[in-house]
């Protein structure tokens, strides 16, 4: 294997791209102190796997990366890549199938550094080994570098023998032979675990021919029940035929009922058609007799009123003349007295005249009361005058009164004989409409008769459409009930092997652990990869492998970033907290293998199809599922079967109950 290209950029003083040609023969670099020849030495190192940062003449591995200057900027990354000739074939046999090689070393500020040979990342022992193997790398002695020959001559014998093994080309030799005792060690570990599984797999081989004849006789349990549902499917149905037998049988009978009614609506509806022909006139009369006598009914309000009214003024008028007598009388009176008094005055006066002669004061007096009497009798006259004048106006009064009476008796007696007639017409009327009775009840019977064709039109149609409904829903309901009682029997017949098979397993005098953990679905396997033979142990001390419960630690170290822990997905007794407490899940063995190395003393990781990885970097790939894992497995589909029973045993009673009203409604129909 010959070195052909060393290509470097960000290496040291090698800031820009940088590629030297390392031609056949000898290939001299010369130049003055500080222009980069031990750098490209350092380079050559670097790239075949060199780990130490004082080798590099750094305090760390990103001293190797430029720095900077005065006029050009620090850079981020390094690279360092060699090409070498493999035409001779002399690679390890994972790249010995290429020409030529392209080893790459690339390094990342504060992220550190990576390989690839030929683009494909690599690890740095690959790299290391495929140097080693020729006789070459990073501590090769090929490499000489300033106060390397001074070392080598005063070397002890030891270390010259690692000059004479590598100039012998069995350098390598010896971290294969390293590697090879570690994968020897593993694979005796592994030997001596199989050792235990095949005896743990030798006791449980009873338990399995045990669980063999078990399936055998569930299966054959299975086939029973399926005949036996068959039977029973079988019988229901002829039951349903004759169920459903009987219901046409009464729906023949509702025909029949529903055409005698049919006849007897038509026979109604002709009797209402001759009806009919003579309602019009009867109609006609009724209407006129109504208004009629409601024009009666009217005027003899109206006549009534007017009745009141002319009694009501003809008191009055009769209470007026008796006080237009009383007056008159009173007038008269007064008249008499007033003419008496007149003739006595005048006789006064005229013997008052004779007797002139008399005295003055005779006279005087005389003259006083002639005076007087004159007023007296003015005064008389004027009243005379008035009352002559008001029995004047009576006199009128009363002669308007006795002919408005005499009016008001003339428009009483014809209001009295339209009342009369009026009275007689109602009578004729009430006569006429008292032989009515026969047209109301054709006309009740004409509506008997419609609604009688009404009910018995709905009564066919609701029939029609209950019986459709009621066979529709009653052929829903037998499937659905069947299907129910098939998932039921199924469900049971499943859910009570699968219990037969688990209790078979418990007859232990100390009950395993294993029976008192609840898993998450999926997660079996996962613990019992994590756990393995020891859930087999009991919880009872009296055991002599037991588990105990302790008190949770002051201090646990966590889980790696992106492991779920496993006591999230199990409900187990506390004896099992510490344990579960150091266990994580992770999504895929690509992970498990990248968190392994961050693993702290105790932890474990492991995957959900049994892959596994211990803290002492013990690993297990995922394989077939442990006897744990299946026992797991069957107690939660146990559970589940249960659930699901529950629910089947629901819908078959919903069914059964469906089917009953489907054909209770078909009877009755």
């Amino acid at each position: 294997m010959q070195f052909v290209k060393l290509r470097i950029s960000g290496f040291k003083s090698f800031v820009d791209p940088t590629e030297l040609v390392i031609e056949p023969g000898m290939t001299g670099i010369v130049g003055p102190n500080g222009c980069g020849k031990s750098n490209l030495v350092e380079a050559l190192r670097w790239v075949m796997g060199e780990t130490s940062a004082k080798k590099m003449r750094g305090d760390d591995m990103d001293d190797v990366i430029f720095g900077g200057t005065d006029k050009r900027p620090a850079r981020n990354i390094a690279d360092v890549t060699l090409s070498v000739d493999n035409s001779s074939r002399t690679a390890p046999t994972g790249f010995n199938d290429f020409d030529d090689l392209d080893i790459q070393r690339r390094i990342e500020r504060g992220s550190g550094s990576d390989y690839r040979i030929n683009g494909k990342i690599v690890r740095a022992r690959d790299v290391q080994l495929l140097f080693a193997d020729n006789a070459s790398g990073a501590n090769s002695p090929a490499l000489v570098s300033q106060g390397r020959i001074g070392t080598i001559i005063n070397a002890k014998p030891t270390e010259r023998r690692v000059l004479l093994e590598d100039a012998a080309g069995i350098t390598g030799l010896h971290s294969r032979r390293h590697e090879t005792e570690l994968r020897l060690k593993a694979t005796e570990a592994n030997l001596s675990r199989l050792d235990d599984v095949i005896v743990t797999m030798d006791a449980q081989l009873g338990t399995l021919k045990k669980q063999a004849k078990q399936a055998s006789r569930y299966r054959n349990l299975s086939e029973q029940i399926r005949r036996t549902e068959a039977v029973s499917l079988h019988l229901r149905w002829v039951a349903a035929e004759s169920a459903l037998a009987t219901a046409r049988l009464g729906f023949n009978d509702a025909e029949v009922l529903v055409r005698d009614r049919m006849a007897e609506v038509a026979a109604e509806t002709t009797k209402r058609a001759a009806d009919a022909e003579g309602l019009p006139r009867l109609r006609q009369t009724e209407a006129a007799a109504a208004q009629a006598l409601q024009r009666l009914v009217i005027a003899r309000e109206a006549l009534d009123a007017e009745e009141r009214r002319v009694a009501e003024a003809r008191t009055a008028n009769q209470r007026r003349l008796a006080q237009v007598a009383t007056d008159l009388a009173r007038e008269r009176a007064l008249a008499e007295d007033a003419g008496t008094a007149l003739t006595r005055l005048t006789d006064e006066r005229d013997g008052l005249i004779e007797e002139q002669g008399d005295e003055v004061a005779v006279e005087e007096a005389a003259r006083e009361a002639l005076d007087e009497a004159r007023e007296r009798v003015d005064a008389l006259d004027r009243e005379l005058t008035a009352l002559t004048e008001r029995t004047a106006a009576d006199e009128a009064r009363r002669g308007a009164l006795q002919r408005q009476a005499a009016e008001l008796e003339q428009r009483l007696a014809t209001a009295t004989r339209r009342l009369e007639e009026q009275r007689r017409q109602r009578a004729a009327l009430e006569a006429e409409l008292a032989d009515r009775p026969d047209m109301d009840a054709a006309e009740e019977a004409v509506a008997a008769a419609e609604e009688a064709l009404e009910i018995a039109r709905d009564r066919a149609e609701a029939a029609e459409t209950t019986k459709a409904a009621a066979e529709a829903t009653m052929g829903r309901s037998r499937d659905a009930q069947q299907a129910a009682d098939a998932v039921r029997a199924r469900l049971k017949a499943e859910e009570t092997a699968l219990a037969e098979l688990l209790e078979s397993g418990s007859g232990d005098l100390f009950p395993p652990l294993i029976d008192a953990v609840t898993v998450a679905p999926d997660y079996e396997v996962a613990i019992a990869a994590a756990l393995g033979d020891d859930l087999t142990a009991p919880l009872d001390e009296a055991a002599a492998v037991h588990w105990r419960s302790h008190p949770a630690l002051e201090r646990t170290e966590p889980l790696p970033p992106g492991a779920v822990p496993l006591s999230a997905k199990v409900k187990a007794p506390p004896a099992l907290a510490r344990c579960l407490d150091h266990i994580g899940v992770v999504a895929s063995a690509a992970e498990g293998d990248a968190l392994a190395p961050t693993l702290s003393p105790g932890q474990i990781l492991v995957t959900r199809d049994g892959a596994s990885w211990r803290w002492d970097g013990l690993s297990v790939v995922a394989g077939a599922p442990t006897a744990a894992a299946i026992r797991l497995r069957q107690r939660n589909r146990l559970a589940e079967l249960r659930l699901e029973l529950d629910g089947a045993e629901d819908t078959a009673a919903a069914a059964r109950a469906d089917f009953e009203t489907a054909r209770a409604a078909a009877g009755e129909a």
